[in-house]
Order: structure tokens, then C-alpha cells, then sequence
């Protein structure tokens, strides 16, 4: 029996590019710096934001991001060390008083940058910014699954949860519905530890889970899946220690 809720398929799928956040008090700036790195670095999700306040609410709904553009006036110091903190974002602070430079590396900042922001020097930052990341990023795992028209090389990381149906599995990912034909328990083995079994007919990815009850995982798709009974109080502690890990 399927207990999947298609009630919020329609709704946007977060992206998985890298995340570039702008912000600053003035809007000028904000728009200015965006337009610039839009064009320099189309594959990235940038979005800007007039108070840390207001970043920190989108880190809260998942927008968590890999760079941030800060503002050292706007209360940059306090913004970037929560920032560092919780999401070990990559930190670069635009200034227009070069005397808050030397602030900028108390809280082991990336870089500077002095307003007005010049382009040139913009694209130069952020491009050395964004290889740091990708250096210090794991690398993607992938796995092949066998498919109608031959074989498909999947990111592991796009995988939300995987449904038995018969002697198929239905894979949910970010992007699309795979069907091939495969055993639940191989599929799980291949997976690993950062996917959970949570019902004999279902496997979540632990990474895309937003909440769950007694009888339900909520996915980060807007999607829900069921949750054992017998399994709740396993699945609790192995969540758990996912979220600290």
C-alpha cells in the first residue's frame, strides 16, 4: 500500500549547486555584488539578504550557505562568528573603512573586500573562495543502477528515498523517479550508513529527512514516507547521532 503524500511534489526542490550569500544594509550593493556574480558564476545559488537576522532565518529553512558576503558595519562580526559556528561558512567582508580590515581576521575571515566593490577584484575573491570550498568539500559518491535504456551513474547525494514495489524499487531523487529492478536489503547495503531502512517497504536518505512523528518521515520534498512502529525507537537514536555527527 502506498503512503506517500504527492501533495508537495510541486514545490521547489532545493538546489545543489553551491550557495553564495550577499549581506549588506544598502540594496545598491546587495544588487550590484549579485548581478556581478550571477554572470561570473552562473552554476550557483546566490541570494541576498538586508540583515543577518534574515540570513540566519533562511539558514533555519535550509538555505545554508558556503560563502557569505558580509557587510562589517551591518554587525558583520557577530554574524560571521555565528555563521562559522554553526555552518562553517566560508566568510568574505566588504568594508568601506579600510581601519575594519584588520577586524575581518578575528574571526578567520577568507578575505576582505573595500567598497565600492570593483568587479575585477569581486570575480578574482570569489573564484579563489569557491575552489576552497570545492577543496574542502567530500567528494560526491556515486553508484550505478541498471535502467530500461542501460545504466545510469547516480550522485548519491541526490537520493531522497527509495520505495519497493514488488521486485522494483522506485527511487525518489532531487530531480527525478528512477524504476529498476533490485532487492530492497542490496539496495540498502549499497547505500551505507546515511540512509535508514525505516519500514520494509521503504529507505531514507538521513541527510534529506525535515521531520518526523510516530508513523511518518516528512522528506525534504514536501514528501512523507512511513515509519515502523518497531522502528521508531532505533530510528530516533540513529537520526540523533546523524544530526551530531
Amino acid at each position: 500500500m502506498k503512503v506517500i503524500d504527492h501533495g508537495g511534489a510541486g514545490r521547489n526542490v532545493r538546489k545543489t549547486s553551491m550557495k553564495i550569500a550577499i549581506c549588506d544594509e544598502e540594496s545598491r550593493i546587495r544588487e550590484s555584488m549579485k548581478t556581478i556574480l550571477v554572470r561570473g558564476f552562473p552554476e550557483t545559488d546566490i541570494r541576498v539578504f538586508s540583515s543577518g537576522q534574515e540570513l540566519f532565518e533562511a539558514a533555519g529553512e535550509h538555505y545554508i550557505p558556503d560563502i557569505a558576503l558580509l557587510d562589517i558595519v551591518m554587525n558583520g562580526m557577530e554574524v560571521a562568528a555565528k555563521l562559522k559556528a554553526h555552518f562553517d561558512t566560508l566568510i568574505i567582508f566588504v568594508t568601506g573603512m579600510k581601519e575594519q580590515v584588520f577586524r575581518a581576521f578575528d574571526v578567520g575571515a577568507f578575505h576582505y573586500l573595500l567598497k565600492p566593490v570593483e568587479e575585477a577584484k569581486l570575480l578574482s575573491v570569489m573564484k579563489r573562495a569557491v575552489a576552497e570550498v570545492e577543496k574542502i568539500r567530500p567528494r560526491p559518491k556515486y553508484m550505478l543502477i541498471k535502467v530500461a535504456d542501460g545504466y545510469r551513474r547516480l550522485n548519491m547525494a541526490d537520493i531522497l528515498f527509495a520505495e519497493s514495489e514488488g521486485r522494483k524499487v522506485i527511487l525518489y531523487t532531487k530531480q527525478e523517479k528512477l524504476e529498476f529492478y533490485e532487492k530492497m536489503e542490496e539496495l540498502e547495503k549499497r547505500l551505507g550508513e546515511s540512509f535508514y531502512r525505516c519500514h520494509r517497504g521503504y529507505l531514507v536518505s538521513l541527510a534529506e529527512i525535515d521531520g518526523y512523528d510516530s508513523t511518518s518521515i516528512y522528506m525534504s520534498n514536501g514528501e512523507r514516507v512511513y515509519l515502523a512502529k518497531r522502528k521508531y525507537g532505533e530510528f530516533v537514536q540513529i537520526y540523533s547521532r546523524f544530526l551530531n555527527q
